[in-house]
């Protein structure tokens, strides 16, 4: 098996140059489904509230919802 050719310093600080159209096509594509989370998380919660600032609170919580799913699948209590 041949051996990968040791890369040097400034091969690693080009890395980042080359790289950052195909990371910021990674990211688009998460940022989208984060949005569709959002909004469902935010449409859940919104009509599960009763009052003005739980519905608040609820558009708060969907900012924040893989913290709660993440927590839960740890197994959080």
């Amino acid at each position: 098996m041949p051996r990968k050719k040791r890369e040097n310093w400034r091969d690693r600080k080009n890395w980042f140059k080359h790289n950052k159209e195909d990371k910021m096509r990674y990211t688009r594509h998460g940022c989208g489904i984060y949005f569709l989370g959002f909004i469902g998380a935010a449409v859940y919660y919104i009509q599960s509230s009763s009052t003005f600032w739980q519905g608040v609170v609820g558009i708060l919580k969907a900012l924040v919802w893989p913290a709660f799913l993440v927590y839960q699948l740890l197994g959080g209590h």
